[in-house]
Protein backbone atom coordinates (compact mmCIF):
# COMPACT_ATOMS: atom_id res chain seq x y z
CA UNK A 1 0.00 0.00 0.00
CA UNK A 2 1.26 3.17 -1.11
CA UNK A 3 0.49 5.03 2.59
CA UNK A 4 3.64 3.53 4.66
CA UNK A 5 1.97 5.08 7.90
CA UNK A 6 -1.22 3.45 7.93
CA UNK A 7 -2.22 1.56 11.00
CA UNK A 8 -3.67 -1.67 11.49
CA UNK A 9 -7.20 -0.43 12.99
CA UNK A 10 -8.01 -2.59 16.52
CA UNK A 11 -10.28 -5.79 16.28
CA UNK A 12 -11.19 -8.65 18.16
CA UNK A 13 -10.07 -8.82 21.47
CA UNK A 14 -9.91 -5.89 23.66
CA UNK A 15 -6.56 -4.92 25.12
CA UNK A 16 -7.51 -6.36 29.01
CA UNK A 17 -8.14 -9.96 27.11
CA UNK A 18 -5.68 -9.62 24.70
CA UNK A 19 -3.29 -9.37 27.92
CA UNK A 20 -5.26 -12.30 29.58
CA UNK A 21 -4.43 -14.89 26.90
CA UNK A 22 -1.11 -13.22 26.14
CA UNK A 23 -0.50 -14.86 29.75
CA UNK A 24 -1.91 -18.00 29.45
CA UNK A 25 -0.62 -18.51 26.59
CA UNK A 26 3.19 -17.78 28.34
CA UNK A 27 2.47 -20.55 31.22
CA UNK A 28 1.63 -22.47 28.75
CA UNK A 29 4.81 -22.44 27.22
CA UNK A 30 6.88 -22.00 29.96
CA UNK A 31 5.96 -25.80 30.91
CA UNK A 32 7.33 -26.94 27.54
CA UNK A 33 10.41 -29.42 28.33
CA UNK A 34 11.46 -30.85 25.25
CA UNK A 35 12.17 -28.38 23.40
CA UNK A 36 13.22 -29.90 20.49
CA UNK A 37 9.96 -31.47 19.87
CA UNK A 38 8.91 -27.66 20.03
CA UNK A 39 10.83 -27.14 16.98
CA UNK A 40 9.97 -30.66 14.86
CA UNK A 41 6.49 -29.33 14.94
CA UNK A 42 6.81 -25.98 14.30
CA UNK A 43 9.39 -25.25 12.07
CA UNK A 44 11.83 -23.24 14.89
CA UNK A 45 15.17 -23.30 15.67
CA UNK A 46 16.72 -23.89 19.27
CA UNK A 47 18.58 -21.01 19.97
CA UNK A 48 22.05 -21.82 21.39
CA UNK A 49 22.99 -18.05 22.58
CA UNK A 50 23.35 -18.06 25.99
CA UNK A 51 21.60 -20.20 28.69
CA UNK A 52 18.31 -19.00 28.29
CA UNK A 53 15.70 -21.84 27.22
CA UNK A 54 14.62 -20.19 23.62
CA UNK A 55 13.80 -20.43 20.32
CA UNK A 56 13.94 -18.57 16.89
CA UNK A 57 10.73 -18.47 14.69
CA UNK A 58 10.93 -16.68 11.49
CA UNK A 59 7.40 -14.66 11.19
CA UNK A 60 6.37 -12.64 7.91
CA UNK A 61 10.00 -12.97 6.86
CA UNK A 62 11.69 -12.06 10.06
CA UNK A 63 13.38 -13.88 12.65
CA UNK A 64 12.19 -13.41 16.04
CA UNK A 65 13.79 -14.72 18.97
CA UNK A 66 10.94 -16.42 21.91
CA UNK A 67 12.08 -16.86 25.42
CA UNK A 68 9.97 -20.07 26.91
CA UNK A 69 11.04 -19.29 30.12
CA UNK A 70 8.66 -16.19 30.29
CA UNK A 71 7.44 -15.97 26.61
CA UNK A 72 9.51 -12.80 25.75
CA UNK A 73 9.90 -11.76 22.57
CA UNK A 74 12.89 -10.19 21.13
CA UNK A 75 13.81 -9.50 17.44
CA UNK A 76 16.83 -11.10 16.27
CA UNK A 77 18.90 -8.63 13.32
CA UNK A 78 16.66 -5.94 12.29
CA UNK A 79 12.77 -7.19 12.76
CA UNK A 80 10.47 -4.58 14.07
CA UNK A 81 9.14 -4.44 17.50
CA UNK A 82 5.48 -6.29 17.41
CA UNK A 83 2.47 -5.60 19.22
CA UNK A 84 1.21 -7.38 21.70
CA UNK A 85 -1.78 -8.97 19.52
CA UNK A 86 0.99 -10.51 16.89
CA UNK A 87 3.63 -11.70 19.42
CA UNK A 88 0.24 -13.59 20.78
CA UNK A 89 0.06 -14.92 17.22
CA UNK A 90 3.85 -15.92 17.38
CA UNK A 91 2.85 -17.83 21.05
CA UNK A 92 -0.04 -19.59 19.86
CA UNK A 93 1.71 -20.77 16.76
CA UNK A 94 4.25 -22.43 18.94
CA UNK A 95 2.18 -23.96 21.05
CA UNK A 96 -0.68 -24.97 18.49
CA UNK A 97 2.33 -26.65 16.35
CA UNK A 98 1.38 -29.94 15.74
CA UNK A 99 4.53 -30.42 12.73
CA UNK A 100 1.97 -32.22 10.38
CA UNK A 101 2.93 -32.25 6.35
CA UNK A 102 1.60 -30.08 3.79
CA UNK A 103 -1.79 -31.39 2.54
CA UNK A 104 -1.42 -30.02 -1.20
CA UNK A 105 -4.93 -28.86 -0.85
CA UNK A 106 -5.94 -25.29 -0.59
CA UNK A 107 -8.77 -24.16 1.13
CA UNK A 108 -10.54 -20.85 1.49
CA UNK A 109 -11.38 -19.03 4.65
CA UNK A 110 -15.33 -19.96 4.71
CA UNK A 111 -13.48 -23.37 4.48
CA UNK A 112 -12.11 -23.33 8.44
CA UNK A 113 -13.78 -24.15 11.53
CA UNK A 114 -16.32 -21.64 12.60
CA UNK A 115 -14.81 -19.30 9.06
CA UNK A 116 -18.52 -18.86 8.81
CA UNK A 117 -18.78 -16.87 11.89
CA UNK A 118 -15.70 -14.66 11.58
CA UNK A 119 -15.96 -14.51 7.75
CA UNK A 120 -17.65 -10.98 7.52
CA UNK A 121 -15.21 -9.48 9.62
CA UNK A 122 -12.41 -11.32 7.50
CA UNK A 123 -13.58 -10.15 4.61
CA UNK A 124 -14.09 -6.16 5.75
CA UNK A 125 -10.49 -6.05 6.91
CA UNK A 126 -8.41 -8.70 5.61
CA UNK A 127 -9.76 -8.94 1.59
CA UNK A 128 -10.88 -5.82 0.82
CA UNK A 129 -8.65 -3.31 1.32
CA UNK A 130 -6.46 -5.42 -1.10
CA UNK A 131 -8.69 -5.39 -3.63
CA UNK A 132 -9.40 -1.64 -2.71
CA UNK A 133 -5.89 -0.86 -3.13
CA UNK A 134 -4.55 -3.19 -6.32
CA UNK A 135 -7.81 -4.97 -7.97
CA UNK A 136 -7.71 -2.20 -10.78
CA UNK A 137 -3.76 -3.10 -11.54
CA UNK A 138 -3.17 -6.29 -9.45
CA UNK A 139 0.20 -6.84 -10.53
CA UNK A 140 1.29 -3.95 -8.19
CA UNK A 141 0.48 -6.36 -5.55
CA UNK A 142 3.97 -8.28 -6.05
CA UNK A 143 6.51 -5.95 -5.45
CA UNK A 144 4.93 -4.69 -1.76
CA UNK A 145 4.57 -8.11 -1.02
CA UNK A 146 8.00 -9.18 -1.35
CA UNK A 147 9.15 -7.01 1.99
CA UNK A 148 7.04 -10.34 3.09
CA UNK A 149 9.56 -13.15 1.55
CA UNK A 150 6.34 -13.39 -0.82
CA UNK A 151 6.78 -15.25 -4.00
CA UNK A 152 4.55 -15.42 -7.24
CA UNK A 153 2.08 -18.12 -8.46
CA UNK A 154 0.00 -18.34 -10.91
CA UNK A 155 -3.48 -17.74 -10.07
CA UNK A 156 -6.04 -15.30 -10.88
CA UNK A 157 -4.41 -12.22 -12.59
CA UNK A 158 -1.81 -11.83 -9.38
CA UNK A 159 -0.72 -13.72 -6.46
CA UNK A 160 1.72 -14.10 -3.87
CA UNK A 161 2.35 -16.38 -1.56
CA UNK A 162 3.72 -15.78 1.82
CA UNK A 163 5.40 -17.71 4.63
CA UNK A 164 3.86 -16.31 7.33
CA UNK A 165 5.26 -18.96 9.94
CA UNK A 166 7.51 -22.24 8.86
CA UNK A 167 4.62 -24.25 8.68
CA UNK A 168 1.91 -21.84 7.58
CA UNK A 169 1.75 -20.23 3.97
CA UNK A 170 -0.80 -17.97 2.86
CA UNK A 171 -1.49 -16.80 -0.36
CA UNK A 172 -3.21 -13.51 -1.76
CA UNK A 173 -4.97 -13.65 -5.22
CA UNK A 174 -6.60 -10.78 -6.95
CA UNK A 175 -8.62 -10.49 -9.97
CA UNK A 176 -8.58 -7.32 -11.94
CA UNK A 177 -11.39 -5.33 -12.54
CA UNK A 178 -12.79 -4.21 -15.52
CA UNK A 179 -16.73 -2.29 -16.76
CA UNK A 180 -18.23 -5.65 -16.69
CA UNK A 181 -16.79 -7.25 -13.63
CA UNK A 182 -15.63 -5.33 -10.40
CA UNK A 183 -12.62 -6.26 -8.72
CA UNK A 184 -12.43 -9.48 -6.58
CA UNK A 185 -9.72 -11.14 -4.05
CA UNK A 186 -9.49 -14.43 -2.19
CA UNK A 187 -6.95 -15.40 0.38
CA UNK A 188 -6.27 -19.62 0.28
CA UNK A 189 -5.18 -21.61 3.00
CA UNK A 190 -3.24 -24.82 3.14
CA UNK A 191 -5.85 -27.63 4.48
CA UNK A 192 -3.60 -28.20 7.22
CA UNK A 193 -3.43 -24.83 8.54
CA UNK A 194 -5.86 -25.33 11.45
CA UNK A 195 -3.27 -27.59 12.38
CA UNK A 196 -1.11 -24.50 12.98
CA UNK A 197 -3.26 -21.56 14.26
CA UNK A 198 -7.03 -21.44 15.55
CA UNK A 199 -9.45 -19.35 13.26
CA UNK A 200 -9.47 -16.39 15.52
CA UNK A 201 -5.69 -16.14 14.61
CA UNK A 202 -5.83 -16.85 11.13
CA UNK A 203 -8.23 -13.69 10.63
CA UNK A 204 -5.96 -11.53 12.48
CA UNK A 205 -2.73 -12.88 10.96
CA UNK A 206 -4.45 -12.34 7.35
CA UNK A 207 -5.70 -8.37 8.83
CA UNK A 208 -1.79 -7.56 9.48
CA UNK A 209 -0.54 -8.96 6.31
CA UNK A 210 -2.87 -6.50 4.33
CA UNK A 211 -2.45 -3.89 6.13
Amino acid sequence: MEDTNLTLPSAGKPVPAVNQAYQMASEKLSQIDDILELCRKSGAKCNNAGASKSVVVEYLHQPYVVSLRDAEISSDGNAAVLPIREKLLILHYLLSAKGSPPSGKLITFQELPEGHVYYPTFLKRSVQPLVSNFGSEPRLLLQPAEKLGAKAVELGDASVAITAFPRVPVIIVLWKGDEEFEAGGSILFDAGISDYLPTEDITILCETISW
